[in-house]
């Protein structure tokens, strides 16, 4: 289920607090931070972003 974009408007993420970006190409169950030093993705549960940084995948 993907997040609505006025919520994605508004979200952060919690370690860097740059915008977070819906990569539904990717993972649709995921919202990864666009800041060039974090890059971390958080997932998304029954149309939930869980913005812990313990729930972060870490990028590649």
């Amino acid at each position: 289920m993907p997040v609505e974009a006025s919520l994605l408007e508004i979200l952060a993420c919690p370690a860097c607090h740059a915008p977070l970006a819906d990569k539904s190409s990717d993972d649709p169950a995921e919202l990864v931070c666009t800041g060039s030093d974090c890059g971390l993705a958080y997932p998304v549960r029954d149309g939930i972003p869980v913005l812990l940084v313990d729930e972060a995948r870490r990028p590649a």
